[in-house]
């Protein structure tokens, strides 16, 4: 089943007008940032969801539906927002408080003001407005679908400029997911600015000069 608009129309019954959903992509990764995208769609797309026709997860489409996917997320939004926390804050606040963050300065960075959020997973404290957290969000609710697009979009460039100036970790391909490639990449080449020196096999390469396995992830749906 496709995100649908349920939590959104049960916001606007609550009288709700600026419905912001939010997503981050790379929690997960060895290096490179924690991005997240903040999205109100316009009235028009609420009315007619099938403007964003072909919008899901965007763990579930591939590199080139999602950079289609943004220019149509573009006309079907009144706003976006985009935050990014580098690798280095990632190692100094912990991965959910940068996630938090990130996903407050997209918020930020949007047009308008929203009076409602619908949030993947996490909630955001201080901000006294209506928020709900859903799980697996990006599933679900259209809007968190729409910022679940524009953040993995958005990362995904960033990574391919790391690439540009650094081509041997492999980030064009892996996005600085944890694959096989990329261990072995680090075990000939060393450590970048761009990883995070708290995430294992790498904390514990700090901690111990030594590289310990890990078990990779390759899976398309992180790395693709």
């Amino acid at each position: 089943m496709p995100p649908h608009l349920e939590y959104e129309w049960q916001l606007i019954a609550r009288g709700c007008h600026a419905i912001a959903g939010v997503d981050e992509v790379g929690r997960g990764c060895w290096a490179g940032p924690v991005v997240a995208a903040a999205v109100v769609l316009r009235d028009a797309v609420l009315h007619m969801p099938a403007l964003l026709q072909g919008l899901n997860d965007s763990k579930q489409l591939s590199a080139n539906q999602r950079n289609q996917l943004v220019a149509t997320i573009q006309r079907g939004a009144v706003g976006i927002g985009i935050g990014w926390v580098a690798a280095h804050d990632v190692d100094c606040f912990g991965i959910l408080n940068a996630t938090k963050l990130a996903m407050q300065q997209a918020l930020m960075s949007l047009p308008l003001i929203p009076d409602a959020l619908l949030i993947d997973a996490v909630t955001l404290p201080y901000w006294g407005i209506n928020q709900q957290a859903i799980i697996r969000g990006d599933a679900t609710s259209l809007s968190i679908a729409a910022a679940s697009v524009i953040a993995k979009v958005a990362r995904d460039r960033m990574m391919l400029q790391l690439d540009s100036h650094d081509r041997r970790y492999g980030f064009s391909h892996n996005k600085g997911y944890g694959t096989a490639q990329h261990h072995q990449a680090l075990r000939q080449h060393g450590i970048t600015a761009q990883h995070r020196k708290t995430f294992r096999p790498i904390s514990t390469f700090v901690a111990t000069g030594h590289w310990d396995e890990v078990a990779h992830d390759d899976s398309r749906s992180m790395v693709k």
